[in-house]
This record gives structure tokens, C-alpha cells and sequence, in this order.
């Protein structure tokens, strides 16, 4: 549920955060922005470094929970 949420925030960010360059702009609405554009190598390029970076934080969190739970109850 979470890895789907985490690259489903588009509409969430648009509306709360608004889309300024260089003050609330995200990884999410430039992806919007440059496909509205055409520019579509680059919001692709954009769309494979949010899903490393999205990959990479659930990975480290679920290492970091079974390790958790590996060592015992004294550490939670």
C-alpha cells in the first residue's frame, strides 16, 4: 500500500503544494508538467529516478524492520 501511494501523489501535491518553479515544484509535478510539454525522454528520465528513490526508502525500511525484529523485543 504504501510503494502505490508513494508514486500516486500527483493530484494530492498539485492541489495542496501548487506547482512553482523552484519553491513547490516536486519530482511528481514536474513529471505532470514535462509530459504536458512533450518532453517525454525527460519526465520519463524523471519518472525511473523517483522509482529508484521510492524503491530504495521501502527497501531500507523493511531491512531496517526485519532487523528490528530479529533482534528481539528489547530494542522496540
Amino acid at each position: 500500500a504504501g510503494l502505490g501511494r508513494a508514486m500516486a501523489e500527483v493530484g494530492a501535491i498539485l492541489i495542496v503544494g501548487g506547482n512553482i518553479a523552484g519553491i513547490t515544484r516536486t519530482m511528481t509535478t514536474a513529471i505532470a508538467l514535462e509530459t504536458s510539454k512533450g518532453d517525454l525522454p525527460f519526465a520519463l528520465g524523471l519518472g525511473l529516478v523517483l522509482m529508484a528513490l521510492i524503491l530504495a526508502v521501502n527497501g531500507i525500511a523493511r531491512l531496517s524492520g526485519l532487523m528490528i525484529a530479529r533482534a528481539g523485543p528489547q530494542y522496540v
